[in-house]
């Protein structure tokens, strides 16, 4: 499992290791790691170009010292200094002796750079770059590939806001532990490639953000006994779809199916649509609560107007996800006198008319977005989105790692809900249950997609999740 600390539990862990270690140690742990990583992706050091965009404080620092040991081994770098009274003094006087040299023409070094290192700002910065940082942000990401030392410069580190111009680099290397804006949109797609250099820090039990990994869901999924059934298992119950939508129907119980519960009840107008393509189900005219035991139930794909169903469904005591048209029936009351698990699922603008601010406020400030949805209804909350985010009461947020934009297609977060919903009837928490939702979806939806990437249906996704379940379980 990924795990992601605050700036404030970074900072601590460091001046706890500091003290124990000679002055320096910890800067040049973190600077050998930097160069290595630098070296791995030139391919050759020795005759390769490397331009350093240096900040002051010692995120400059980190890059002049992997500079340094860069030029020792043959590359040719060159530091833009941004503050030179400023910048890092042992980290420049290092770079010096090894041969490194300090720009005088910012432009033509960038031009003929093999390799740009971003040291302009570090964990402790706030909005975004100035102008001339910016402007050398730019000429960087057209001239080589960019590294980013320990985050993308201008992006918020506790909460991958981005309040201005920010660096988009290939790369990131970051110390001793991850931070949230590293995991999360916008700034998660500002950092490429993620390396952790371990540098020695002890770290709380407990992360701000934490992202599952194939082993974390493996061990969390659900899986029938030789003395199970299918109602051991779980039954899941549906409600979705209208006459207008019965699509969505289809689609969350497709989801539901796959999902691994040993059955799936479903409670609509859309049963004849849904018996057609998935015979298997267990149909009900409705109301859901004559409709037969259930162990979860999911509501609100497709579903229109009706509001009966909801408080039918919310009057249970079994862990309910709402999601789509369910949402907008909603009062936190109603949700925080319920006895069991609520999971709710909006994407932004779903998000946004329930925390009643603009759908670019919830996508621009996600983590921020699910706590305040989460505390609100006190729920479970699944926010849908370039990084899906899964916020409970307690523990730290979730990021989902597997999404893709190709999952941007109708009817895919129907699909979410019915494979969600039924992980809640296998015994998942809620909070388990959206994270390992999401998981499989994400996965299901890339290989839907094919390696190079291509259009597809919501359908295809949920073909796609039974091997989705294996690539983790294999």
């Amino acid at each position: 499992m990924r795990t992601a600390y605050s700036v404030q539990t970074v900072r601590a862990a460091e001046r706890e290791l500091m003290a124990r270690l000679p002055e320096g140690a910890l800067m040049q742990r973190a600077a050998a790691g930097l160069a290595v990583a630098c070296g791995e992706l030139l391919g050759r050091v020795y005759g390769a170009r490397v331009v350093l965009l240096v900040g002051s404080g010692d995120n400059g620092g980190d890059a002049l010292y992997a500079g340094a040991r860069l030029a020792r081994r043959g590359a040719g770098v060159v530091a833009v200094l941004l503050s030179p009274e400023r910048a890092h003094r042992g980290g420049l006087a290092a770079l010096l002796r090894a041969g490194g040299r300090v720009s005088d023409d910012a432009p033509r070094d960038l031009a003929w750079a093999d390799l740009v290192v971003d040291g302009i700002v570090g964990i402790g910065g706030r909005g975004g770059l100035r102008p001339e940082a910016a402007q050398l942000a730019r000429a960087a990401r057209e001239s080589a590939p960019v590294v980013a030392v320990d985050l993308p410069s201008g992006v918020d580190a506790d909460t991958g806001e981005v309040g201005g111009d920010a660096v988009r680099a290939d790369a990131t290397v970051t110390f001793g532990a991850y931070k949230p804006g590293l995991l999360i949109d916008p700034a998660r797609e500002r950092a490429g490639a993620l390396r952790l250099v371990d540098i020695g820090l002890t770290l709380p039990d407990e992360a701000e953000v934490e992202a599952l990994q194939h082993a974390d869901v493996a061990e969390l999924l659900p899986r029938p006994s030789t003395e199970s059934d299918k109602y051991r298992r779980g039954v899941v119950g549906v409600v979705a779809g209208s006459a207008r939508y019965p699509g969505a129907a289809v689609l969350a119980v497709a989801g539901a199916l796959r999902g691994g519960a040993g059955a799936v009840r479903y409670v609509g107008p859309a049963a004849d649509a849904v018996l057609a393509r998935f015979p298997e189900t267990l149909v009900h005219a409705g109301p859901p609560h004559k409709a037969g035991r259930v162990q979860s139930w999911v509501i609100g794909p497709g579903l229109g107007d009706e509001s009966g169903a909801l408080q039918d469904v919310l009057a249970s005591d079994v862990p309910v996800l709402v999601d789509a048209d369910g949402l907008r029936f909603l009062t936190p009351q109603r949700v925080r006198e319920r006895t069991a698990e609520t999971l709710l699922t909006p994407h932004a603008g779903e998000a946004a008319a329930l925390l009643g601010c603009g759908r670019d406020e919830v996508e621009a400030r996600r983590l921020r977005s699910v706590r305040e949805l989460a505390a609100r209804y006190a729920a479970t909350v699944l926010l849908k989105g370039s990084t899906t985010l899964v916020a409970g009461a307690q523990g730290p947020v979730r990021a989902n790692p597997t999404g893709t934009g190709w999952l941007a297609t109708a009817g895919s977060g129907d699909v979410l809900s019915g494979v969600t919903g039924s992980l809640l009837a296998g015994g998942l928490t809620a909070r388990d249950a959206g994270s390992v939702g999401a998981y499989l979806h994400g996965l299901a939806a890339r290989r839907a997609a094919g390696p190079g990437g291509a259009p597809i249906l919501a359908s295809q996704v949920a073909d796609h999740l039974g091997a989705a379940w294996r690539d983790v379980t294999d």
